[in-house]
């Protein structure tokens, strides 16, 4: 009785990794898509659209460094990692960009991203991150 069980749940695991192993590279497309029009909003922000940088609207001014020239990395990146074109290379720029918002504005004001308002920043690289050693999944433009 115990050899047929085995043989079932083996069965069973056997299924379920081949069904996983086919709908990963939609999960992944999905997961791109989703994270990069997130991303897309937070770097829009930067130009004013969803309450601004403050909340009122306002926008970076133009050129001024690192802000405008972030939102406007942030907001080419995202395009990019949406449609799929070069999402290792741009997610990868986009983890640096993040990581640098968080040790350069958020790490100063305290230990952890609890403390420094970093959650966002330390997400965002880490989620890049990901998107840059997995690769964009299904429905990439170039990968």
């Amino acid at each position: 009785m115990s050899v047929q069980t085995e043989t079932t749940a083996t069965t069973k695991t056997a299924a379920v990794a081949a069904t996983a192993d086919r709908v990963r590279p939609f999960v992944l497309a999905l997961f791109r898509v989703v994270v990069g029009f997130l991303f897309l909003c937070h770097g829009l922000q930067g130009f004013g659209f969803f309450g601004g940088i403050d909340g009122a609207g306002t926008a970076v001014p133009f050129g001024q460094w690192p802000g405008w020239w972030g939102s406007l990395i942030e907001v080419v990146g995202a395009l990019c990692v949406i449609a799929g074109f070069g999402t290792r290379t741009a997610a990868f720029v986009l983890s640096g960009v993040m990581a640098y918002a968080y040790f350069v504005y958020h790490a100063p004001t305290g230990l952890l991203p609890l403390h420094n308002m970093g959650e966002l920043a330390a997400l965002y690289s880490w989620t890049f991150l990901l998107l840059a050693a997995f690769g964009p999944g299904a429905f990439a433009l170039r990968r």
